[in-house]
């Protein structure tokens, strides 16, 4: 049996959330596999993770010293192919993250291995790896069988397996890509920062979230007044972030925050367009108030209602005297 290696998510000197992630569904399949789990750490000090994955389930904290500080996807790919194929690698798991797009669907390419992205579930069924995501629109979900194949290659979704956690004590080694390819395809040019935000949607624990049902910037006040008197933080979907109605730190969604620690979000008026079912489909409860009662969001929302959001809100403020 082959080892199951973690590529390591990192930017700015900061240990991404997804790595933990990816670590835990590994150390699940470790358990049943009686596999070896390593986490390779691509950076020019890799030796500054090694606390922060030093959990329990690492086997190993592989550094693998990169020409420099900032993520560089050709490079990666080359550190991953190389990594995978001289250590013998059964199962990659790589985040479904910004820098994973960049290089993870190629280096499956290069490998050979068989890939699926954007997984949110891994079970062992019969000695035998099956992953699953979601299909049109989040309707359905799917699942992969990989029987035969000597390589799994999979990209997991952030804020959806649980985080590996508790003191470990792995060994430490490095590995020098070789033959390093300078293509000159990619160049760092500068980070720009985020705008500073009040809320922080990756934190909260109640979502009031709206999209386009609200029909105008001029009833964004209303649901952000609703919002502080029941203790939620106000988010929203892409279009109105887009249309500047609400900051973008306010967006819940793929191209937005994700969810991550919410456990009751309230949708008014988002129909649930997959990028926006991405941060938040799952939350523990949903409650979702939309006309159309055909929208995708109700195909994960615990519970629905199929009515205008101001006439709910009315009769909502009326129930609660708020």
């Amino acid at each position: 049996m082959g080892e199951i290696l973690v590529i390591a998510d990192h930017i700015r000197g900061q240990m991404g959330d997804i790595t933990l992630e990816l670590v835990g569904a590994g150390v699940s399949l470790k358990e049943k596999m009686g596999a070896k789990l390593v986490v390779a750490v691509i950076s020019n000090e890799p030796a500054q993770y090694d606390a922060s994955l030093s959990v329990n389930g690492v086997d190993e904290i592989l550094h693998v010293p990169s020409p420099t500080e900032y993520f560089n996807a050709s490079f990666y790919e080359q550190a991953v192919v190389q990594i995978a194929a001289e250590r013998k690698t059964s199962v990659l798991l790589m985040p479904h993250s910004a820098n994973g797009y960049a290089y993870g669907p190629v280096v499956a390419a290069k490998l050979g291995a068989a890939f699926a992205s954007d997984v949110i579930g891994l079970k062992l069924e019969g000695g035998q790896i099956q992953a699953s995501k979601s299909a049109y629109e989040n309707k359905v979900h799917m699942a992969f069988d990989f029987e035969g194949r000597p390589l799994i290659s999979l990209m997991l979704r952030g804020a959806t397996f649980p985080a590996a956690e508790g003191r470990g004590a792995p060994t430490v080694s490095e590995m020098a890509v070789q033959n390093i390819r300078d293509d000159n395809a990619w160049e760092h040019v500068e980070y720009i920062e985020a705008p500073e935000a009040d809320v922080d949607i990756t934190k909260s624990e109640f979502i009031l979230s709206i999209g386009r049902g609200i029909q105008d910037e001029a009833h964004v006040d209303r649901f952000a007044n609703l919002a502080e008197k029941l203790n939620a933080t106000l988010g929203c979907s892409r279009p109105l972030a887009d249309a500047g109605w609400l900051p973008k730190p306010h967006q819940v969604g793929l191209s937005g925050k994700m969810a991550a620690n919410c456990r009751l979000y309230l949708a008014l008026g988002i129909s649930g367009a997959v990028q926006h079912l991405h941060g938040m489909k799952h939350v523990e409860t949903i409650i979702a108030v939309n006309t159309d009662p055909s929208a995708p969001i109700f195909n994960v929302a615990k519970y629905g209602v199929c009515m205008d959001v101001f006439d709910f809100v009315d009769e909502f403020e009326k129930l609660n005297d708020v």
